[in-house]
């Protein structure tokens, strides 16, 4: 791995570092907020170790305890829309992937057409829409992620059902004809 290859990737995860500490400090007020990222700021500018900084950062006791546990349904409302670039935080990726807070997650209940490497032009079609109605379902309003049997799936994703008002949105995917129900294996969209 070549020194611009290494600084990158060490770059990036101390992105992806930060966006965590972010998400947990999200019940802190925002002007405490504020205050942080000055400081954070301040010394990358002073000082090149503001990275190894955050490594060895610890969450005082009391926010880690207060911190949403990935076991609870927690209620969420943001604006989506579709992902572009390398840096993702919240955003749709296809109709079953998404990102919210900087946390990529995978619908657990459903599976979509494939965008990325569609095998015909239906896929294709079927996968833009999925994409799309996904995004609307998430702008739509209030919703919460429950937990299954695991938690992450083997590419990383957190693997959760979306919900609102107690109905999965995966399922409404599946009623429209835009997802197939998840069986433990993709089905074919050709």
């Amino acid at each position: 791995m070549n020194t611009n290859t290494r600084a990158y990737w060490q770059k990036h995860a101390r992105r992806q570092r930060l966006q965590t500490l972010l998400a947990r400090l999200s019940i802190v007020p925002t002007a405490m907020v504020a205050v942080m990222l000055g400081a954070l700021g301040v010394m990358a500018l002073q000082d090149t170790t503001a990275g190894q900084w955050l490594e060895n950062v610890r969450m005082p006791d009391m926010l880690v305890a207060a911190a949403p546990q990935t076991s609870v349904a927690q209620d969420w409302s943001r604006s989506f829309g579709l992902c572009s670039g390398s840096v993702r935080v919240t955003c749709v990726v296809d109709g079953d992937t998404f990102w919210l807070d900087g946390t990529k997650y995978r619908i657990a209940d459903i599976n979509t057409p494939e965008t990325g490497s569609p095998q015909c032009a239906h896929e294709a079609q079927l996968g833009r829409r999925a994409t799309e109605r996904l995004t609307q379902l998430l702008n739509a309003g209030v919703f919460s992620l429950a937990s299954i049997d695991r938690d992450e799936d083997q590419y990383g994703r957190k693997l959760r059902i979306v919900e609102r008002d107690g109905r999965s949105l995966g399922q409404q995917l599946v009623s429209e004809g835009l997802a197939h129900e998840w069986r433990g294996r993709r089905e074919g969209w050709c």
